[in-house]
């Protein structure tokens, strides 16, 4: 099959000067609006005990460890807590850096919580960022990855929010993306960060790696991962709220980091793509992940039903086809019973999986090769957080 880009996204040239993004900051405390039992992301302590510093330890997966522990000291630093500390002591990034001062751990809270209420807080990197649109780059494999940053006028730095990262097309860029992306107009309200990646030049011009196809030599899933660490550095993310969603080729990078990210990303929407026959047996995800994917009956690049395709020159390629798809991702969520019938916006779903999670599949009949429907996906991915 060949690919005509009558959709293509992002055909500028990178812009000279690239603003540097993930400058070290001092951060203060913030809570989270993600809600678990016991804050965000933390283990409760018992009550009464005391941490006399650095009793708190998040990582970039928001868990924590030892709330309320004894320690004789605290050591400084300069990372950021993503994910709330347990308890009361002061947080310890993994990112980088730990903060707190001899004495400055407090009584456990007892298991109280909810959504950084309880316990101590994340702490939010200052100053923060502000409003709009910015380029941003970090080293990943060896090589200078570029991205668009997005920061709506509803982020105030004070709490941790969602962050989305959006992967473009073949031979897209992230400025094309951001430019056409559904999304912002939808997480916007919810002061939700936004990062629009650019790819590696490929055979068919910038493309992601998800390994038959449809660029050599680069880790996109290492990649993705240093992305969201780099961006928590200056921007307060909620670790346990990061999410994945693409349109064509972007969109196969986002089923590909649901097969291979799971443990950073809680759920993914990708558009006008599938799974491939090449690689699907290594779909094998760390825990269950919720999909939700967009495809049109007439879209005339990934075909609705699947098949073969040399869209890139070298890399054919096999799509599991719509359907397919659909029913894999029931299958690796352990998705009990049959589909659900499509609803008005032609979604179909599978209820009772594993860890909760959400299988969708929204059909359009007729359409394009087209980028999905956020004002369907943004409801359904914020709905659920890591584990």
């Amino acid at each position: 099959m060949t690919m005509k880009r009558t959709h293509r996204i992002g055909h500028e040239a990178l812009r000279p000067g690239l603003l540097l993004i993930g400058l070290i900051a001092s951060p203060i405390a913030c809570g989270s609006d993600a809600g678990s039992p016991t804050g965000a992301g933390g283990s409760a302590a018992t009550a009464g005990s005391a941490g006399l510093a650095g009793a708190g330890t998040s990582s970039i997966a928001g868990t924590s460890s030892g709330a309320g522990t004894t320690a004789t000291s605290g050591s400084s630093g300069t990372g950021p807590a993503i994910g709330g500390a347990g308890g009361g002591g002061s947080p310890t990034s993994a990112l980088g850096g730990s903060s707190g001062a001899a004495g400055s751990g407090q009584a456990g809270a007892g298991g109280s919580g909810g959504g950084g209420s309880g316990g101590s807080a994340a702490s939010c990197p200052m100053p923060a960022l502000k409003p709009g649109d910015s380029d941003g780059m970090l080293t990943s494999g060896g090589n200078n990855r570029v991205y668009k940053l997005h920061v709506p006028a509803a982020y105030d730095g004070k709490k941790a929010v969602p962050l989305v990262i959006d992967f473009h097309g073949l031979s897209g860029d992230g400025k094309g993306e951001l430019g056409s992306s559904p999304y912002p107009a939808q997480t916007d309200a919810d002061g939700v960060i936004m990062a629009f990646p650019t790819g590696l030049p490929g055979p068919s011009s910038n493309a992601w790696n998800v390994g038959p196809c449809c660029v050599k030599n680069t880790d996109d899933v290492a990649f993705a991962k240093a992305l969201v660490a780099e961006i928590a550095k200056t921007a307060c993310i909620d670790a346990k709220r990061v999410y994945a969603v693409g349109f064509s080729m972007g969109g196969g990078m986002s089923h590909y980091l649901a097969c291979h990210a799971a443990d950073v990303f809680a759920a993914v929407a990708p558009a006008a793509f599938d799974l491939l026959k090449e690689n699907v047996d290594d779909c094998k995800p760390q825990r269950p992940i919720s999909v939700v994917s967009f495809r049109s009956t007439g879209d005339g690049v990934v075909n609705y039903a699947g098949g073969y395709s040399m869209a890139v020159q070298g890399m054919p390629i096999n799509f599991l086809g719509a359907k397919a798809t659909f029913e894999k991702w029931a299958q690796l969520n352990q998705c009990s019973g049959a589909a659900s019938a499509e609803d008005a916006n032609g979604c179909a779903s599978y209820s009772g999986c594993a860890g909760g999670v959400d299988v969708v599949l929204c059909t359009k009949q007729g359409g394009t090769h087209e980028p999905g429907n956020a004002k369907v996906a943004w409801p359904l991915l914020k709905m659920h957080t890591l584990p």
